[in-house]
Order: C-alpha cells, then sequence, then structure tokens
C-alpha cells in the first residue's frame, strides 16, 4: 500500500510550486486536483501515487525539473533523438520526461528513493527504472551499459562524488549534462540560512572550483548556462553544465573565469528575488 503524505508538501516535493505557502494558497483557492478530485485542506493526506493537477495550468512535463533540462538541451544544442540516456537522481522524472518527448530511445532512471517516478514514465516501456539505489556505488556489473548521455539533478550530496562514477557508464564521445546545486557544493561555511546561497561572490567561487575539478578529472566544460528556474524547496540559483571528456578546452582560464562573472550576473539579474 502507498504511503501518504500531506498535500502542500507533497505538493512542494514533486516540483508543482516553490513552497509550502503558495502550494496551500492553490490548495485553499482550490485549484488543486487529486486523482481529478478536488482537495482544498492542505493537511490533508493523499497517496504517493496519487495523481496530482493544478485546474488552468498544463505542464508540459511530469515535474518543473523538465524545464531546466529543456533549456539545457537547447542552449547546447544537444539532439537526444534516438539516444539512450542514464537519470541520475530521477525522482519525480522531470529530466526522464523531457529526454522521451525530444526523441531519447531509452533512459534508466536511478533514484535513491522508492515509489516517486511518475506513474506514466514507471509504464513507458522506454524507462528502466531503477529505485532504491545510491548511484555513488553503482557498478558496471550492476548496470551493465554504456550510454551516449548523462543527466544528473541531484540533492544533498556534491557532484564531485557522482561524476566519476558516471564515466564507467559513458561513452567515449557522450555527453554530460549536470544541474550544479552551489548549496551542496559550497559547504556549511558559505551557505545561509535556510540552506540559501544570495551571495554572488560564492557562486562565483564554487562555479570556479566545480570547473577545476571537472578539468582535473578530464573533462571539458562545453556550455555553462544558468538554469530557468531556482530550487524548488530552496529557491537556489543553479546552474547547467555540458561536459565531454577525452576533449581540449579551447577557453583558456582567464577568459573562462570572466564568463562566470557575467553568468552569476546574469542569473541574478533574472532570478533573485526580493
Amino acid at each position: 500500500m502507498a504511503a501518504k503524505r500531506r498535500l502542500d508538501m507533497f505538493l512542494v516535493e514533486k516540483g508543482f510550486f516553490e513552497n509550502r505557502s503558495k502550494a496551500r494558497s492553490a490548495i485553499m483557492a482550490g485549484k488543486v486536483l487529486v486523482n481529478e478530485e478536488l482537495v482544498d485542506k492542505a493537511g490533508a493526506l493523499v497517496k504517493e501515487d496519487a495523481e496530482l493537477r493544478i485546474k488552468g495550468e498544463i505542464l508540459p512535463y511530469v515535474s518543473r525539473g523538465g524545464f531546466k533540462l529543456e533549456k539545457a538541451l537547447k542552449v547546447f544544442s544537444i539532439d537526444v533523438k534516438n539516444r539512450e540516456a542514464i537519470d541520475i537522481g530521477a525522482s519525480t522524472g522531470g529530466f526522464t520526461d523531457c529526454l522521451l518527448q525530444n526523441g531519447a530511445a531509452r533512459v534508466y532512471a536511478v533514484d535513491v528513493g522508492y515509489g516517486q517516478l511518475a506513474w506514466k514514465l514507471r509504464n513507458d516501456p522506454r524507462v528502466e527504472v531503477i529505485e532504491r539505489t545510491n548511484f555513488r556505488y553503482l557498478t558496471f556489473e550492476e548496470l551493465p551499459v554504456k550510454v551516449s548521455l548523462i543527466v544528473i539533478d541531484v540533492s544533498f550530496i556534491s557532484l564531485r562524488l557522482i561524476i566519476p562514477p558516471a564515466l564507467q557508464f559513458l561513452t567515449d564521445d557522450g555527453d554530460i549534462i549536470a544541474l550544479i546545486k552551489p548549496q551542496f557544493e559550497a559547504g556549511p561555511e558559505r551557505v545561509g540560512k535556510n540552506g540559501l546561497i544570495k551571495d554572488k561572490k560564492v557562486h562565483i567561487e564554487v562555479l570556479k572550483e566545480i570547473i577545476e575539478f571537472f578539468n582535473s578529472i578530464n573533462l571539458s566544460i562545453e556550455g555553462l548556462d544558468f538554469s530557468p528556474i531556482t530550487g524548488a524547496c530552496s529557491n537556489n540559483i543553479e546552474f547547467l553544465v555540458h561536459l565531454k571528456r577525452n576533449k581540449s578546452s579551447a577557453q583558456n582560464k582567464t577568459d573562462f573565469g570572466k564568463r562566470i562573472e557575467d553568468l552569476v550576473d546574469e542569473a541574478h539579474k533574472n532570478l533573485e528575488r526580493s
């Protein structure tokens, strides 16, 4: 039997709203449907496999995370048609849904949790669901595949611990698209109240540090941009990076450093909240 969750919290976790306050407002306004039935109490308990819908709003993906990958595919000019991919940190499946809608042939959806992947994706023959699996410790013997695309959206862990083991599953000329979440890269001493980073300087430092790490493991940075939306629970500004291996970067460190500063400025202008 599926576990039950508070509706307001569940809506935030599923990516429909950025915080519980906005979720509660929508619930009380009669905009939230659970299995196509109106529920107007924020504390109502709903099953984890329930279908959620916001009246008057039709999301193109099962979660707002799909918008993040959608931007990455466009700005990095990556064609996923007929390609196989691994989605690390699949959760509800926003990235997986985006990949499939753009023509991916198969997606291995990996997540440490259980029962989070949207029902339509769970039943899609192109999706292999790999749950209760900490990708950091996943071996090639357990998942003996090589794919040309790996997408990553993980929380509460640094990409430094995820990308090195991911390389065993990537073809030599494959692509990695990763979501950089500064709050999980900076260390507690640089993270503000409620896990929020507002300081541009910290964002710049984190991006420069993580790029140095990527270079140290023979990955080149093919593209870097900011996510079109902030994190669902924390409102943190996030960044998108496109990586490949065994290629030399045409950008020198000085130029790339300036690009990072300009990118952070642009991200704050577009996404910073008062």
